[in-house]
């Protein structure tokens, strides 16, 4: 009752939808965290640890369509719910993991896989929710919270579960996750609701809202007076810009897991770094993602709202991936250890200045199918990321971090330029009926 009476239901659940956002992250990324106590348990190197990186994305991405479908048929909360669920037995099972095993390789690629699986759900889910709960004008902050968890549960992960490893061993670091995993999930199925219709605890005022917000955007109005039938194939994969997304987003996770996936190593291997250090400034890069996730989110909103959202969402991501490619380059050349990890930790910051702007604008395209339209941009982010994952050290090993800085700092430019041939403000219902007419 106290939430009801405090915010809107809609706030409360994109607030959810962070730590769900948070929880997912703090799974995916603890493997990395505890790399170097698996390495030694296991005997790996580097290159197989990437195996077991890119395996998680190889899942996720693989599964994205399946997810988008999922959602926009069984709603979000049955669907994340499940997502959670799953995800939490694949974290424990990789604490499960005995010592000596044989095979470890293949059954860590095999788990990992699995949880990329599971996890392919939370996006597609999350973007489904925002898109049948929040209003145009509040698209670019909610999407901004929610993907503010993606900083905020990578931020975390380091000094917290390097305490873990540090005092209870690395499969504590998993059973923790797995916990925090399953009692997020089973919060999310009892406040969430698939439509703002079906919460007890929306009023009539906060309904309103809602509804008067969704109808000033087109595709959505679209499909009230429509239907709800789904979207042809056709229809979508005709979208210009549905593949300029996908480039884009690609470009996007492969820059962002090498945070993700290298940078806690980088810092330690490369910058010489001890493991308490590696934590405290492996920190640095998340902190910014999620501060700079809820302001590229509000301003997205604003810049929308005062100009146009080719401006709102366009512009600003175009222009924060450029700044993205300025601090990759900087930071991976400056000899300076500590000023290597600031400048590099501002180029995280960049990069999730765009990050709403991706999502929001699958809204904008897609309407209320946004499920499976976010799925496939998504798909090219996390197919970006499996790349990354073992391109990375392989560049590293034959030809340099700053190297692989470099690649990165030019995928970069690649997304800014893609963000140029976008245009939400051509809905995807309102070109296919201006087709059948």
């Amino acid at each position: 009752m106290l939430v009801k009476q405090r915010m809107r239901v809609r706030y409360f659940l994109g607030f959810w939808l962070f730590v769900l956002s948070g929880v997912a992250f703090l799974d995916r990324t603890n493997v990395s965290i505890a790399g170097l106590r698996i390495d030694m348990e296991y005997g790996l190197g580097n290159q197989r640890l990437g195996w077991i990186f890119s395996a998680f994305l190889i899942g996720y991405a693989g599964f994205q369509l399946p997810a988008g479908w999922l959602a926009a048929r069984f709603g979000p909360r049955r669907v994340l719910t499940f997502g959670v669920l799953w995800w939490g037995v694949a974290t424990g099972l990789t604490a499960l993991l005995p010592s000596g095993v044989r095979h470890a390789v293949a059954l860590l690629i095999g788990i990992r896989f699995a949880l990329g699986v599971g996890e392919s759900v939370i996006y597609p889910a999350a973007n489904q929710f925002v898109a049948r709960w929040v209003p145009l004008k509040e698209r670019g902050f909610i999407n901004g919270l929610i993907f503010a968890g993606v900083g905020a549960g990578s931020g975390l992960t380091p000094p917290l579960l390097t305490w873990l490893i540090t005092h209870h061993g690395w499969r504590a670091a998993f059973w923790f996750s797995a916990v925090v995993g399953f009692a997020a999930g089973a919060v999310w199925w009892k406040m969430a609701r698939d439509t703002p219709e079906e919460h007890p605890g929306v009023t009539a005022m906060e309904l309103n809202e809602i509804r008067t917000g969704l109808s000033s955007d087109s595709a959505a109005q679209t499909q009230a007076t429509e239907g709800a039938a789904p979207i042809s194939w056709r229809a979508m994969l005709r979208r210009r810009d549905l593949a300029a997304l996908m480039v884009g987003y690609f470009s996007f996770g492969y820059v962002a897991w090498i945070f993700f996936s290298w940078f806690f190593l980088y810092m330690a291997q490369v910058r010489g770094f001890d493991l308490k250090s590696s934590a405290r400034y492996a920190m640095l890069p998340f902190l910014s993602m999620t501060v700079c996730c809820l302001v590229g989110g509000a301003l997205s909103d604003k810049l929308t709202a005062a100009y146009s959202l080719r401006v709102g969402r366009c512009w600003l991501a175009s222009v924060a991936l450029l700044m993205t490619a300025v601090f990759l380059v900087m930071g991976s050349q400056v000899h300076s250890p500590q000023l290597a990890g600031i400048i590099l930790a501002g180029g995280a910051g960049a990069l999730y200045l765009s990050q709403s702007s991706f999502w929001s604008v699958s809204v904008d395209i897609a309407g209320r199918s946004s499920g499976v339209f976010s799925s496939m941009v998504n798909m090219g982010g996390q197919i970006g990321g499996a790349v990354t994952a073992s391109l990375t050290p392989w560049i590293a090993q034959r030809y340099g971090w700053t190297t692989s800085f470099a690649l990165a700092a030019g995928l970069a430019v690649i997304s800014a330029l893609c963000w140029l041939t976008v245009h939400p403000e051509l809905p995807l219902d309102a070109t296919v009926l201006s087709s059948k007419s």
